[in-house]
């Protein structure tokens, strides 16, 4: 579905929103009776209602973060300021502080538990600006790598993310008042050429507590998604690239173009590797269905190269992200059960 223009998300698409979580919570009592009264036809353990109660918490979230983008919205002038040093630290505190509570709430309710192995963007070297590259797999992996970002390293996230997230009022209202890009693939050459200027861009002026997050496969993991990557791969004649594809089994073929634009913008800055895995299993929204609760363990590795070791030539680079992407899949290919030893590196 074409995502609506700017004003009719700002004007129609967050105020309903806001008007729907109230109508829900004010009648949630019949909405709880409800999903009980269904509970003991469906198989698992009270999954309408941890359904619901989740749906419920993820509105009443998504209303509540509208709202306060609105007040900050007023503090700064009507908008006059909005962009200015100030309310940009105000909008990450904010951004920090709601998914603080989001996780709080899927730690209890979905019972999921986080776990870093591995150094981390701060460990590697504090008040460097990092490039972070992660794969893309499993519901909500976006939202684990930047909370992990705000939260644990006090970073401030610059983002390049699909267009079709702004179809979210408080996502949309925030992202696009922070240094990110949304951005809509597209097989035409001078489009992906424009998107490509436009991730450098973003990445151009990074300072010490900067974080320019990419996630170069393009989209989440699918073994349909993996074998299309390959074939695309093949029909742009680079036959090589394709056979190193098909032998990573639990990733998509990184698209470099992206990460030769930031490396070339900030030729200054670290570049961090992150793996993860936990909810990589869950392809379809049946499979999460399924797994409510999920009672999961999802372990998150970092890996830090520093600027010096990064290749200079823009073979070298596709090759050497190649080579990291060929590690990264060998890591979840041993660590899918969640056993890693101590020292963060993968058990045998």
């Amino acid at each position: 579905m074409p995502l609506p223009p700017w004003w009719t998300r700002r004007v129609l698409l967050g105020p309903a929103v806001v008007l729907l979580a109230v109508a829900v919570v004010t009648t949630l009592p019949v909405w709880a009776l409800l999903a009980a009264a269904l509970s003991p036809l469906v198989p698992g353990r009270l999954r309408p209602l941890r359904l619901l109660w989740i749906g419920t918490v993820y509105l009443v979230w998504d209303a509540a973060a509208l709202i306060a983008l609105f007040a900050l919205w007023v503090g700064a002038g009507f908008g006059a300021r909005v962009h200015s040093p100030a309310f940009q630290r105000a909008h990450y505190v904010l951004a920090g502080w709601f998914l603080r509570v989001l996780f709080w709430q899927a730690r209890w309710t979905l019972r999921l538990r986080i776990d870093v192995t591995g150094a981390d963007p701060d460990t590697a070297l504090p008040g460097r600006p990092e490039l972070v590259l992660c794969r893309h797999a499993g519901p909500g992996d976006s939202f684990i790598l930047i909370h992990a970002l705000v939260n644990w390293f006090k970073r401030e996230p610059r983002i390049v993310l699909k267009d079709s997230l702004q179809w979210d009022p408080a996502i949309d209202v925030l992202l696009n008042r922070l240094p990110n890009r949304f951005i809509a693939p597209s097989p035409d050459h001078d489009r992906a050429e424009a998107v490509i200027r436009q991730v450098g861009h973003l990445a151009a002026g990074l300072d010490d507590d900067d974080a320019f997050v990419i996630f170069p496969e393009g989209g989440n993991f699918t073994p349909t998604r993996r074998l299309r990557a390959i074939a695309r791969l093949r029909s742009l004649g680079l036959e090589r690239m394709a056979l190193r594809a098909e032998r990573m089994r639990h990733v998509l073929a990184p698209q470099p173009g992206g990460l030769l634009a930031a490396l070339d913008a900030a030729p200054e800055a670290g570049v961090i590797f992150v793996a993860h895995t936990g909810l990589d299993r869950m392809v379809t929204v049946a499979d999460v269905w399924r797994e409510l609760p999920m009672d999961k363990r999802i372990v998150m590795r970092f890996w830090s190269v520093p600027p010096e070791e990064v290749p200079t030539g823009r073979q070298e680079r596709i090759d050497w992200l190649f080579d990291w992407w060929a590690r990264i899949d060998e890591w979840i290919a041993a660590n899918r059960d969640g056993v890693v030893e101590s020292d963060g590196e993968p058990a045998t």
